[in-house]
């Protein structure tokens, strides 16, 4: 079962917290105080300063209250965005992906003051924290970059929202990658690093934020939750066209997904070598995440009504090579 960031903090600093205690509890089991628990080497080692930032010492025992600062700073974080999200934006009129957007904007900013909170009653001197920053920097600059431009990059989507919890996008072939074949999906979830893509088929891609914002993305659902879509037949040179447009248009209205507005579109698109070609436009926003189910319906229908119809769907018929030679030639011996 994958672990959140939160729960790995957890078990760390309980990880932490336990051995210190049950080291103490082996040397001096019948001490009845914490403090006497630990026997002197085991206070020194803790009262320790490993270096001193700015005025402060930073010793083993206040880097495991930071651990437990953390974990406690973690908690309340992830409390305040599940009450936020259960409590009171669901009383709002905001929707589903501008709610996950403020409730993941706002664990951040919760989760910096809190640090920044926590650092000043500690006796931190911010200031002196630039040297630090400064070395974190440099790393940055060398092997970070990439992490820190996702994360950029997702509070990017977060507070401009292009792409939004909920949303159906075109994933195919972002960052010119020829193997990424998968070209449409829904976006579950919006995370520090990437934004996790479910496809129809039940498959979980996880894109890079920096690429959703400097790839073209197609997003059929940005302004609302209507889908268009087409579907292409072809029919024979000896049909009518009007009675085919007639037939297609019925279909689309008799269908309880399709909507009357926009209104279906029956359109001659070109003249092909065995069929005139005509496309099917309709539009949905009840099977927005299962467009493949309405089209195949459609599809179906538009069959069996062709049929009931008389209506030709021709094919193309392929003749095996030396064919027609051949019937030739026994055309002119018989002549």
């Amino acid at each position: 079962m994958k672990m959140s960031l939160e729960n790995r903090l957890i078990l760390l600093g309980s990880a932490v917290v336990a051995g210190l205690v049950g080291w103490g509890l082996l040397r001096r089991p019948i001490s009845t105080s914490l403090v006497g628990m630990l026997n002197s080497d085991v206070r020194r080692f803790l009262q320790w300063p490993l270096f001193t930032l700015g005025k402060v010492p930073l010793t083993p025992l206040f880097l495991v209250k930071c651990i437990v600062f953390l974990i406690a700073l973690s908690l309340f974080s992830r409390l305040f965005r599940s009450f936020l999200a259960r409590k009171v934006l669901t009383h709002t009129s905001m929707d589903r992906g501008h709610q996950y957007a403020f409730v993941r904007v706002s664990g951040y900013i919760i989760f910096v003051l809190g640090l920044v909170i926590g650092l000043d009653t500690a006796g931190l001197n911010l200031s002196s924290l630039l040297v630090v920053g400064g070395a974190l920097g440099v790393g940055i600059g060398f092997g970070l970059q990439n992490i820190v431009a996702n994360f950029v990059a997702g509070i990017v989507i977060l507070w401009e929202g292009p792409i939004k919890l909920g949303d159906f996008i075109d994933i195919g072939n972002i960052g010119g990658s020829a193997e990424l074949t998968v070209s449409h999906g829904e976006v579950i979830r919006i995370g520090a690093r990437g934004t996790w893509v479910r496809t129809f088929d039940n498959e979980v891609i996880i894109v890079p934020n920096s690429q959703l914002i400097n790839n073209r993305v197609a997003n059929w659902t940005a302004s609302d939750r209507t889908v268009r879509f087409t579907i292409p037949v072809g029919v024979s040179y000896d049909s009518d066209l009007d009675v085919v447009r007639s037939v297609l248009l019925d279909i689309a209205k008799h269908s309880e997904h399709v909507l009357s507005d926009p209104s279906p579109v029956v359109l001659v698109t070109g003249f092909g070598d065995h069929s005139v070609n005509i496309s099917l436009r309709v539009s949905t926003i009840t099977m927005t995440e299962r467009t493949v189910m309405l089209k195949s319906d459609l599809l179906m229908e538009i069959f069996r009504v062709f049929r009931e119809k008389k209506i030709d769907l021709p094919f193309p018929v392929a003749h095996p090579p030396g064919r027609t030679t051949e019937a030739a030639a026994a055309g002119t011996n018989v002549a």
